[in-house]
């Protein structure tokens, strides 16, 4: 089995390959670093060839403007075209749990344009939606900034590691398509305001975190259940915690 990973130097991407490789899977990475460039096509053609399942990790690099619509518009189109001009049989791309649920967001709404080019192109797929990485929680909190504090919603979330992410996708891309969306998280629920207060104090940050359901979520207001999977998601076992403090201590 042969596998192209387009997005091979990110946070999801170079571990995906690093699993795929140490199971012994010939695995093509593909991103600017490595001459391939999906928004240009630079580089497509060649590292398509031969491959039985392409992942999709790429992400745009930026997440407040119309440029993420842009991005995901381009980048998918050029990916799937690429991809059945090569023959390739399984296209698995990740995406965010809650998407259809945040589209009032430019990243959001560009998200959802990069699922729905996936599904209309009738070629085998799968998407996984993955709730927030454990190693975003930082940026989440930043964007509640406010003064010499935060400001964020109490609205639940039930966030995952990274390594986990890769993981799955690894284990999917080994496996037939679904043609269907996959969904995980990991094993806590945390209010936003919660794990906020939680980061910091294991930072040593003694800012505080206001409670405030009018607070944004990349310029989105949530109801409580809008960042939460569905019933049947799959969840893995590492804590925020646990992640948080070996962090901390490497």
């Amino acid at each position: 089995m042969k596998i192209t990973v387009v997005g091979a130097s990110g946070l999801i991407g170079a571990r995906l390959v690093e699993n795929l490789r140490h199971a012994g899977i010939e695995v093509n990475p593909a991103s600017p670093t490595f001459g391939v460039n999906s928004v240009t096509g630079e580089g497509l053609k060649a590292v398509m060839a031969g491959a039985d399942v392409v992942i999709d990790v790429t992400n745009a690099a930026s997440f407040g403007d119309n440029s993420a619509l842009a991005f995901f518009r381009t980048s998918t189109r050029n990916l799937l075209a690429a991809s059945a001009d090569a023959g390739v049989g399984h296209y698995l791309a990740l995406s965010v749990v809650g998407t259809p649920r945040l589209v009032e967001s430019d990243y959001f709404r560009a998200k959802m344009v990069q699922e729905n080019l996936i599904r209309a192109s009738r070629k085998p797929y799968t998407i996984l939606h993955s709730t927030q990485f454990f190693e975003f929680i930082g940026g989440v909190i930043d964007m509640g900034a406010n003064g010499g504090g935060f400001r964020l919603p109490s609205a639940s979330i039930q966030p995952i590691s990274a390594a986990d992410v890769s993981d799955v996708l690894a284990e999917l891309a080994l496996g037939a398509a679904s043609n269907d969306t996959v969904e995980i998280a990991g094993p806590e629920r945390f209010g936003l305001d919660e794990i906020a207060r939680m980061h910091l104090a294991a930072n040593e940050d003694r800012r505080q975190v206001m409670s405030d359901d009018k607070a944004s979520y990349y310029g989105v207001e949530l109801n409580d259940d809008t960042l939460l999977p569905g019933q049947g998601a799959r969840t893995s076992s590492r804590r925020y915690l646990d992640w948080l403090f070996l962090k901390m201590a490497g």
